[in-house]
């Protein structure tokens, strides 16, 4: 059975060698993720080149997202952790200075104000600000109290921090990616519409095509997330951060929230971090977990991701098992996500004509109950825009272009295939069902609905949409 929720996978140590990657993808990755606070880029490299070499052994159409670090705020580095007790004042410093406590954020002491919240270690400790020097000196008292070890991360809920969106770290790191055949970039710590199109101008300006994924972590991007929603190409609810810098009983909420803003506006949504986290140490997982994962299928994200447990992990194969099985499992049952009616309000714009032909092909297919709705994409946008309605119908997409079949791989639903013959429509509706009953996706007598533009040697945008049988 081809599964419509995609899983995304973080590459580490456990995972990195050629083999691991052969094998996580065969078991039912489709994205790989590399993360950039922990990578570099000679090691980047040989991953990168190694998920292409794979993906043309299997044929298969594996994408890759590069995650940008962003605007992380660190302590320094200790000779020995330092216990921090309840009532304790502690002393933080942007300079190396004796008896206080590095923090990598040079302007920490500007933007913080007393009472303002410091959460260390992804909230496991927390201080408050007792009064700041304005220049590089803050005074905190520890309301939770533990262990500090070197480089924890800081989160400064109540803080509008001054940081860029694009760290100088990420600039390298961005100049790198875009030197790569890369699908997806993601970007960081997002504050508003405006931190994405920064990237996306670099993006342009180099007349590349790689696209953003907004990672929604701060409470300024949850007030923000239409406008973010509208300019970004796909986004993702990291619930580490989020649920550090917001109340974490509001995450469920937001998630399921920003979920269904993103199906509305045709969005690709990723839920993401500690979906199996117990599985770091253990070969099997909690209930919780399993709900979790479960919960995100039903309310329609296009994808679920793995972080420590594939990356540092000690079981990366029986992860990515649990979480296709877990899928598998809930769309096959009455809580699918396609039995649901999505209602969108088609807008008059210059994409009216493609918007009401995916609409009513959607109607068509779950009226007559084809089996398949073929798409030939020359963008990527008919595809994107029909899975976004969630349809009983598994999406299988047809385009010559290789980046856009690999950019397809974290969309829900869709199945890429690779096709450059058709020379008329006829001819390419002929050809592309001949495709998939050759490959046992359709067998004679499946209806199926095909979408394409006429005439097809101008690929253009989508303008037809014929219903028929397989022969």
């Amino acid at each position: 059975m081809i599964r419509k929720t995609k899983i995304i996978a973080t590459i580490g140590p456990s995972t990195s060698s050629k083999i691991m990657l052969k094998k996580i993808i065969q078991r039912g990755v489709n994205v790989c993720r590399l993360n950039f606070s922990h990578l570099e880029h000679g090691d980047a490299k040989e991953i990168i080149s190694n998920i292409k070499e794979i993906n043309q052994e299997l044929n298969m159409h594996t994408a890759i997202l590069a995650d940008l670090q962003g605007p992380k705020i660190r302590v320094g580095i200790f000779e020995k952790p330092i216990k921090l007790k309840k009532g304790d004042e502690v002393v933080f410093s942007t300079k190396r200075k004796k008896n206080t406590i590095h923090i990598s954020y040079i302007n920490f002491a500007k933007d913080v104000a007393k009472k303002d919240k410091v959460l260390l270690d992804d909230g496991k400790l927390s201080l408050e600000v007792i009064s700041t020097n304005k220049k590089d000196t803050v005074v905190l008292k520890v309301i939770f109290g533990g262990l500090l070890q070197s480089r924890k991360g800081v989160n400064l809920p109540n803080t509008k921090i001054s940081l860029p969106c694009l760290t100088k770290k990420d600039k390298e790191d961005l100049d790198f990616v875009l030197s790569e055949k890369i699908e997806w970039v993601g970007l960081s710590f997002v504050r508003s519409a405006n931190d994405v199109k920064i990237l996306k101008r670099i993006i342009e300006k180099k007349k590349l095509h790689h696209k953003v994924i907004a990672k929604i972590e701060k409470p300024e991007a949850i007030n923000e997330i239409d406008s973010i929603i509208e300019v970004a190409d796909a986004i993702m609810v990291a619930r580490g951060d989020l649920g550090v810098e917001v109340p974490s009983h509001k995450v469920p909420v937001y998630q399921k929230m920003i979920v269904e803003k993103c199906i509305e506006h045709s969005r690709p949504v990723i839920i993401a971090t500690q979906m199996l986290e117990s599985m770091t140490d253990n070969p099997t997982a909690t209930r919780a977990e399993v709900n979790d994962v479960a919960n995100s299928v039903i309310d329609g994200a296009d994808a679920v991701m793995l972080s420590g447990e594939t990356s540092i992990g000690s079981y990366p194969l029986n992860v990515v098992d649990t979480m296709r099985k877990i899928i598998r499992d809930v769309e096959r049952s009455e809580h699918n996500i396609s039995k649901s009616v999505i209602n969108k309000t088609l807008v008059n714009n210059e994409r009216l004509l493609t918007n009401a032909i995916c609409s009513n092909a959607c109607d068509i297919a779950k009226s007559t109950g084809a089996k398949a709705i073929i798409t030939v994409t020359y963008s990527g946008f008919n595809t994107i825009k029909m899975s976004s309605y969630r349809p009983n119908a598994f999406i299988y997409a047809f385009t010559n272009n290789h980046t856009i079949l690999n950019t397809l791989s974290l969309v829900w639903g869709v199945r890429g295939f690779y096709y450059n013959r058709g020379t008329t429509t006829d001819q390419t509706i002929k050809e592309t069902k001949e495709i998939l009953k050759d490959g046992n996706f359709l067998k004679k007598g499946d209806l199926v609905v095909n979408l394409a533009s006429m005439p097809a040697q101008e690929k253009g945008m989508t303008n037809m949409m014929k219903l028929s049988k397989v022969k």
